[in-house]
């Protein structure tokens, strides 16, 4: 392994399968799957798709709706597990890939903020350090005892981000956040991405904002039904992208 490498994305493939019938009811479903009545059509998501990510650099992934973009970062996550091929990270990671994920709703915003940094590996008293940055950040302070059920999509978004950019994790993912919230809150994210960037952090981004992708990525994977269609200068096919 080379000194510098952060990610490594080599020969990923991806394969969902699709029920190629209509079942009606969940019991009609499990019914057929025993009996094998169930066929599939066979929906390759990624193929093929190597790339690598140095420490310090920031990664966007373009392409249209369905070109593979999540599913990618989320094999990058270790949320899926691909079909073909290896994804390798080194050091550690604070994914920001699903609005809310981690979050239990019936808690307080309080009781989240706790729960979540546990799950990225963060000790209480790691939390205890980094309550009012997150409040402070968030600008959720009059709510933080309110149970996030009753939150807005963008407050959820302010208060997964707040937590997900604690410290200097080695590898940020960033999947679509920022395009939850008002203007004031993306200049704001963008703000500290910058500065986590500044300070060594590697980041893999998506965003429906190539203006956002050209501000924040030295380069980018552009994905197109699954498939690789360029890796390089950011500037560049970011340009080719939306003159494509």
């Amino acid at each position: 392994m080379e000194r510098d490498l952060m990610v490594k994305v080599d020969h990923v493939s991806m394969r969902f399968n699709l029920a190629s019938e209509r079942v009606d009811s969940l019991k009609e479903y499990v019914i057929k799957t025993i009996k094998r009545q169930i066929s599939y059509n066979e929906f390759w998501a990624l193929n093929d798709i190597s790339f690598e990510v140095r420490r310090g650099e920031a990664l966007g992934l373009i392409g249209l709706n369905g070109s593979g973009k999540s599913t990618m970062l989320k094999i990058i996550a270790g949320v899926l597990k691909p079909t073909r091929g290896s994804v390798q990270v080194f050091g550690s990671m604070a994914p920001l890939i699903e609005l809310g994920a981690g979050f239990d709703f019936d808690l307080t915003a309080r009781e989240n903020v706790f729960l979540n940094g546990a799950i990225l590996g963060h000790s209480r008293k790691e939390m205890e350090q980094y309550y009012d940055d997150i409040v402070d950040f968030s600008e959720l302070g009059p709510f933080m005892d309110t149970p996030v059920k009753n939150f807005s999509s963008g407050m959820i978004s302010r208060l997964a981000f707040g937590i997900a950019t604690i410290g200097q994790p080695d590898l940020l993912i960033v999947d679509e956040v920022l395009s939850v919230g008002d203007f004031h809150f993306q200049e704001k994210s963008e703000a500290r991405i910058q500065r986590m960037l500044s300070g060594g952090t590697t980041l893999l981004f998506v965003s429906h904002s190539i203006g956002q992708v050209k501000n924040l990525c030295d380069k980018v994977v552009w994905l197109e039904k699954g498939h690789l269609r360029a890796y390089g200068d950011s500037k560049v096919y970011c340009e080719e992208y939306e003159n494509s």
